[in-house]
């Protein structure tokens, strides 16, 4: 299949393919009902499977339609938006901590996730003026707190 064919619009009852998504209505593995999953153009794994209505019949699925699959683009690409912000503060913490000297500062983690040479940081900044006042490497394993930051801001004063 043509790479055109892939990503032209469809609108057949149980799937539609419009504006980047997919969704197709399946058997519902886990009881006798039909599922929807939304899939985004290009992603092997659907972002979303939810129950799907059943038809009047009471056996087959209720065909999608234009107002269900906009409800449905919206729900799945909400799914996506709130896992890259999972992923996104996973790799990067930030609070702000009192020096012994009376100082605020804001103290940023930033890890870089890499499969081979995965990395981690520590940067202080002065929370008055937004400076940097120092960066230390630490491991990727390093857990951010207000103690550990401390004992930072203690080392580099």
């Amino acid at each position: 299949m043509d790479q055109t064919a892939a990503t032209a619009d469809l609108t057949e009852p149980t799937l539609w393919r419009k504006n980047g998504w997919t969704a197709r209505v399946i058997k519902n593995e886990d009881d006798d009902g039909w599922a929807v999953e939304m899939t985004r153009t290009g992603d092997a794994e659907p972002a979303l499977v939810g129950p799907w209505t059943m038809g009047r019949d009471k056996k087959n699925p209720k065909p999608l339609n234009a107002k269900d699959f906009a409800t449905l683009v919206k729900t799945a690409s909400e799914v996506l938006e709130r896992a890259t912000a999972h992923a996104r503060s996973k790799l990067h913490k930030s609070l702000h901590v009192t020096a012994p000297d009376g100082a605020r500062l804001r103290v940023h983690l930033d890890i870089v996730a890499d499969e081979d040479d995965p990395s981690a940081a520590v940067t202080a900044f002065d929370d008055a003026t937004g400076a940097e006042l120092w960066r230390h490497d630490v491991p990727p394993t390093f857990a951010l707190t207000v103690t550990s930051a401390l004992g930072l801001v203690a080392a580099h004063r």
